[in-house]
């Protein structure tokens, strides 16, 4: 009985140490893969930057290639501040003369004084366009002004004057009109071989439709569509309405327009009918592909 009942309690005691005890005791075992699969790698350990493996000082070497980079940064500063003061600070480049040029009309010192250049200012810091629309502003007879610099010392100006082609009387007085219908000075004698206008349109049937600024811009066509030697011999412009147009040339002769339109056509042609019959009192360039002179 007791030899029994020893082997019987010793039989658990003997079975810890199988399967059954290692289950429940023991360090946890990882669970293993399925039949057929691999199990998950490790995850690599990255690797550090190059720039982190290095240690230690730099050598001479580096500190050698820095000096060429610095020396150039440091001449390039010395040259910017050295220009710098030489364009604004020194005596060197600044105004000392200012000449006008291409005037017909205006003297030299209308159109500087206009400009008001700065004299003694750095030339560098003048305002060309600021002198350009002084001039133009205070002088309308100037149709552009070209401004330059004149280095080292210089300050050019070259004007364009407006040309009249037409004349508006105006008291004892004539207004001055170019080739865009600007009316742009008033002076107390008509310039020589200038046409005058002559409006006698108040009766016109067209009167309503066509103000007198649509007809003076017809006459202006009209004008300044005139060859120069034509220009110079026409004495008025007389229009009644917008398509009668009639020019008075000296000697009495006249010369029928019509209106403003192909203007530079009929300048052709009356230059042409003026050659072929010199004589003739009387010309109609109203149809230009048709011209005629007549009397004589």
């Amino acid at each position: 009985m007791a030899g029994g009942t020893t082997a019987r309690r010793g039989t658990p005691f003997s079975d810890r140490s199988g399967p059954a005890a290692r289950k429940g005791t023991g360090a946890p075992q990882p669970p293993k893969a399925p039949k057929g699969s691999r199990a998950p790698k490790a995850p690599k350990t990255p690797k550090a930057p190059k720039s982190a493996q290095r240690t230690g000082p730099r050598g001479p070497g580096a500190r050698l290639r820095r000096g060429p980079v610095l020396a150039a940064l440091a001449a390039a500063v010395l040259l910017t501040a050295g220009g710098t003061w030489v364009l604004y600070g020194s005596s060197w480049l600044r105004v000392e003369k200012v000449a006008a040029t291409g005037m017909e009309v205006l003297t030299a010192e209308q159109v500087l004084g206009a400009a008001a250049v700065p004299v003694g200012a750095p030339l560098v810091s003048v305002d060309t366009e600021e002198i350009e629309s002084r001039v133009r502003g205070r002088l309308p007879r100037v149709d552009s002004v070209d401004v330059v610099r004149a280095w080292p010392h210089g300050i050019g100006l070259k004007v364009t004057e407006r040309k009249p082609v037409l004349l508006v009387k105006k008291d004892a007085n004539f207004v001055e009109v170019d080739a865009s219908g600007v009316r742009f000075d008033t002076v107390p004698k008509a310039p020589a071989g200038v046409p005058v206008l002559e409006l006698n349109a108040g009766r016109s049937p067209s009167a309503r439709r066509f103000d007198e600024d649509r007809l003076l811009h017809e006459a202006v066509l009209v004008a300044g569509a005139l060859p120069q030697p034509i220009a110079r011999e026409t004495v008025q412009v007389k229009v009644g309405s917008y398509d009668s147009v009639v020019l008075e040339l000296t000697r009495g002769r006249s010369v029928t327009w019509g209106s403003g339109e192909q203007s530079d056509a009929k300048g052709r042609a009356l230059n042409a009918l003026l050659k072929a019959a010199p004589k003739a009192a009387h010309f109609d360039v109203s149809v230009p592909t048709a011209p005629a002179a007549s009397g004589s």
